[in-house]
């Protein structure tokens, strides 16, 4: 490993990563691990691209240097970006999997115990079938979760940089909320999220906002289209702010015009269900204990809402497509695992089919502390109640 000191984290912060991955490999009977995820490899690497639709890996042996199969193309990645010393590269026309059990051999790897991520979405099902055909002189193990198992609850450092990603979020939302009134487009407030998250410091997240008004938001994961927004409408916004691939997410509400008795309602189950959270939710208590509480708020409403979804998702280092870590970690029922300082969430309590045809959302990115939760943002929960609600010129 080469150390250096232009990196997200200091040096040691990866080294502690790899040897705490080790200490898993171990456990797990593992001579090396082949790391597919891109979220993986930044993660203990410090590696990032766009070009991970090639395949990539970093193969870390128990003992030993670690090394990196890229793409030609990827390698000033690995070298600007990363402290690994190792690479070994493919061309456009070269086969990456062929030259992947060509290094395990080279590094005396050759009769071990390998472990893969065969869940991997970088990984598919053919070139592991490729490797396996290949490498018949060791033995092959599924590894996946060995390294999200350190993931999944942050750092210090790691909350510091999420709190960066939490101020592209908010001043993003602040803006699209400024931008709703009757007459603007869903593009044009699209516009306005993204500038904002961008001048604040944010990078391109893994998905860009979700912005839909009146009938559309109950569309699921639909997003602006050009449609003008209505008097009387309301707007749906949930942005994901980045920075360094790291990700925080908020859900809120905007109406042109007055708020209805059931908007009201929705408004105030919602910012209920938050404030019972932050009061309830700590350390100790499980995964299931904390969707109960979420779910039991939401679906006991008298104006035809329902929470659709799971309530919640781990959040941190994401690529597209998407901006969670739910995959590590969703906030559903029946499940116990416990919760512990470190993790973060982005917590959904919103509310789909308000009165039939409307959704609207207020949600939250939290952390998990010594003793309880706590926010990312600052930025107010209540719904935006736009000044300009006249009629549209016809």
């Amino acid at each position: 490993m080469r150390a250096r000191d232009d990196m997200l984290f200091p040096f040691e912060e990866y080294e502690l990563r790899i040897r705490e991955l080790r200490e898993r490999m171990e456990e797990r009977l593992l001579d090396a691990v082949v790391i597919t995820a891109p979220g993986n490899l930044m993660y203990l690497t410090d590696y990032q691209t766009t070009g991970y639709s090639f395949f990539q890996a970093l193969v870390v042996p128990l003992d030993g240097e670690p090394f990196t199969i890229t793409r030609a193309m990827e390698e000033s990645n690995v070298i600007e970006r990363t402290w690994v010393e190792l690479t070994r590269t493919y061309s456009d026309t070269g086969d990456a999997i062929q030259l992947l059990v060509e290094s395990l051999r080279e590094f005396g790897l050759e009769g071990k115990a390998i472990g893969y991520e065969r869940n991997s979405y970088f990984f598919p099902a053919y070139q592991q079938d490729r490797m396996a055909d290949a490498f018949r002189d060791g033995r092959l193990q599924d590894c996946y979760g060995i390294v999200e198992e350190g993931r999944i609850a942050k750092s210090p450092l790691e909350i510091d940089v999420m709190k960066r990603a939490a101020k592209a979020t908010e001043a993003g939302m602040r803006a699209g909320l400024a931008a709703c009134q009757a007459g603007i487009t869903e593009n044009e407030i699209a516009a306005e999220v993204s500038a904002a998250m961008f001048r604040a410091g944010g990078e391109f997240p893994a998905v860009m906002p979700y912005i839909t008004s009146g009938p559309r938001t109950m569309i699921g994961h639909a997003t602006w289209e050009g449609r003008t927004v209505q008097p009387g409408e309301h707007v749906f916004i949930e942005v994901g702010g980045c920075y360094r691939r790291y990700h925080t997410a908020m859900m809120r509400t905007a109406v042109i015009g007055e708020l209805s008795d059931s908007m009201q309602r929705a408004q105030d189950r919602m910012k209920w269900c938050i404030e019972e959270m932050h009061a309830t939710v700590r350390p100790g208590m499980t995964i299931s204990d904390f969707d109960q509480l979420v779910r039991s708020i939401i679906v006991a409403n008298e104006i035809g809402a329902e929470l659709v979804t799971r309530a919640g998702y781990s959040i941190g280092i994401a690529f597209p497509p998407s901006w969670d870590e739910g995959y590590i970690q969703s906030i559903k029922p029946g499940d116990n695992t416990v919760l512990q300082e470190g993790m973060t969430f982005h917590v959904i309590p919103w509310m789909w089919g308000v009165d039939g045809d409307k959704t609207v959302g207020i949600s939250d990115t939290i952390r998990v502390t010594a003793d309880g939760i706590a926010s990312f943002f600052t930025l107010d929960q209540d719904f935006t109640v736009a000044d300009r609600p006249e009629e549209l010129p016809c």
